[in-house]
């Protein structure tokens, strides 16, 4: 190693004298042959240099602007990273801003601070409390509908209990209010009990899926017309007097950051057109599917008549032409004359100058299918005979 390090020094050394030569040798040359001897080093020898200078130079600059352009890469990532959430959290908060419109007043905007313990699934701390005007069993919702109930109350903060929680329940029924239950967590399936079931329903009341089932105002808790959750099938118990429903939650509180807590001066008032009816959108809809139905028959019959207009023409009888090809119009036949007949229905002959009325013949009578009549010949000779039998005493 020192060998190839000494001989590396000895080669700069003997470039070093070369130059130094050469350079004293330049500058001795006279003018006329300095600056051709110039501009012939620049283009051989100092070339490639000068290019290696400026490949120098930019890794210089390259090298002190790394760390802006990684700072500026990862700030543009993250940004894209959190564009979706802000997304979200915006419309969350835009949805919320219109359930407060739609309430115009008597509510109490709070965030929800959600815990990591295990029972934080099923309770929730809210930034309000009893200075705000919030009480015990304040109802709590969202924009989709029903989150939980106030069950402890501090002067700056509250305790809730969500719907998750086993101990919840809340009187509910269907948005045309034909079947009333009782909704509580579903907590006997692998889903963590993030579904609803409406149970004590009457067997009678037969709920599809896709039904909405609000609360039902009883109790003196929640309100009337909260959303709780659509149907999502029936679940097969012993009781044979009730039905039980498996419910798909308006609202899963895993996801909820802000809520509105309702005063009780509001909940006195009730909740008319603030949550809108399900039960008018699917009228609405229904119209909208009936007046489709219309409008397709409508189609269909006009197609008919089309055809059959098409088809009424590919029959009709060709009109007439004459040599020159002309239409020559079809003539009209000649209407009847009027029958003339007398009182007794009797035609009267035109020709006839005594004006005698011909009387109409007797309609045909089948005589072989009437028992108990004499089959007449219709001979017009014997007729005469058989008709107009001789009386006794009359000449033959």
């Amino acid at each position: 190693m020192a060998r190839a390090v000494r001989s590396n020094n000895r080669i700069d050394l003997i470039l070093l004298l070369v130059c130094a030569l050469l350079a004293v040798i330049a500058r001795a040359l006279p003018d006329t042959m300095r600056e051709p001897t110039a501009m012939g080093l620049r283009r051989t020898f100092l070339s490639p240099m000068v290019m290696l200078q400026e490949w120098a130079e930019s890794s210089r600059r390259s090298m002190s602007l790394a760390p802006a352009r990684t700072a500026l890469r990862d700030s543009v990532a993250l940004k894209a990273m959190t564009a979706a959430s802000l997304e979200v959290e915006n419309e969350r908060l835009r949805q919320l801003i219109g359930l407060g419109t739609r309430l115009k007043w008597g509510f109490v905007p709070a965030e929800a601070l959600h815990g990591r313990g295990i029972r934080d699934e099923s309770n929730v701390i809210l930034s309000a409390g009893s200075r705000a005007g919030i009480v015990r069993l304040s109802p709590v919702v969202a924009p989709e509908g029903l989150v939980g109930v106030v069950d402890q109350v501090d002067p700056t903060m509250s305790h809730a209990m969500l719907w998750t929680n086993p101990d919840f329940r809340v009187s509910a029924m269907s948005a045309d209010a034909a079947a009333f239950g009782i909704v509580q967590a579903h907590l006997a399936s692998a889903t963590g009990g993030y579904l609803l079931e409406m149970r004590g329903v009457p067997f009678r009341a037969t709920l599809k899926p896709g039904a909405l089932i609000v609360s039902s105002g009883l109790g003196g808790v929640w309100p009337r017309g909260i959303p709780v959750g659509t149907v999502l099938s029936e679940i097969k118990t012993s009781e044979g007097w009730a039905r039980t429903y498996l419910l798909r939650p308006a609202v899963f509180p895993a996801d909820v950051y802000n809520v509105m807590i309702l005063r009780s001066d509001r909940v006195a008032k009730g909740f008319d057109g603030v949550w809108p009816s399900v039960a008018a959108a699917d009228a609405a809809a229904q119209r909208i599917v009936v007046a489709g139905d219309s409008a397709v028959k409508q189609a269909a019959l006009a197609e008919a008549a089309a055809r059959r207009a098409v088809m009424d023409s590919a029959t009709a009888e060709p009109p007439l032409r004459d040599s020159t090809g002309a239409i020559i119009p079809r003539p009209r036949p000649r209407p009847r004359p009027p029958v003339a007949r007398d009182s007794a229905g009797g035609i009267i002959r035109a020709g006839d100058s005594g004006g005698r009325a011909v009387t109409p013949p007797a309609p045909r009578t089948n005589r072989d299918s009437i028992p108990g009549l004499i089959r007449v010949n219709r001979d017009s000779s014997r007729r005469d005979s058989i008709l107009n039998p001789i009386q006794p005493g009359a000449s033959r």
